[in-house]
């Protein structure tokens, strides 16, 4: 399978515990889209960092465009890519933080959270 492929399948995995599994419908708010913006520009910025000083690589006929030659950086934007790093990154941004935030709002509803907010956790008793 190809970093595309499996991009893709990963999104259409969260989308579909988002609506049809978890039943949260996050991805029908505002809120959401808003957030999700904030983390994708921070993505853009480490993503480039990561793929700029080429510190991850990647393998040309696994991702939507090609690799530079071993001599020079991805382009910024074009051949496939996004401030340096293939498209494909995107798919899997979107994807964990849509999936974590589905789970964080499930558990949430059923009650599954701290109490108190800080200190030792509930199951440890106090010192007597």
């Amino acid at each position: 399978m190809t970093y595309t492929a499996i991009g893709v399948l990963a999104v259409l995995i969260a989308v579909i515990a988002d609506l049809f599994v978890f039943r949260t419908r996050l991805i029908s708010r505002k809120i959401f889209w808003v957030s999700y913006l904030i983390i994708v520009f921070f993505q853009f910025i480490t993503n480039g960092m990561f793929t700029g000083f080429q510190i991850v690589k990647y393998n040309g006929e696994a991702i939507i465009g090609s690799t530079s030659p071993a001599d020079s950086a991805p382009p910024f934007f074009g051949d496939g890519r996004i401030a340096f790093a293939p498209v494909e990154d995107l798919l899997f941004g979107f994807s964990l933080v849509l999936l974590s935030l589905v789970l964080w709002v499930f558990w949430g509803r059923r009650g599954i959270d701290r109490v108190p907010m800080s200190g030792p956790p509930i199951w440890r008793k106090p010192p007597d």
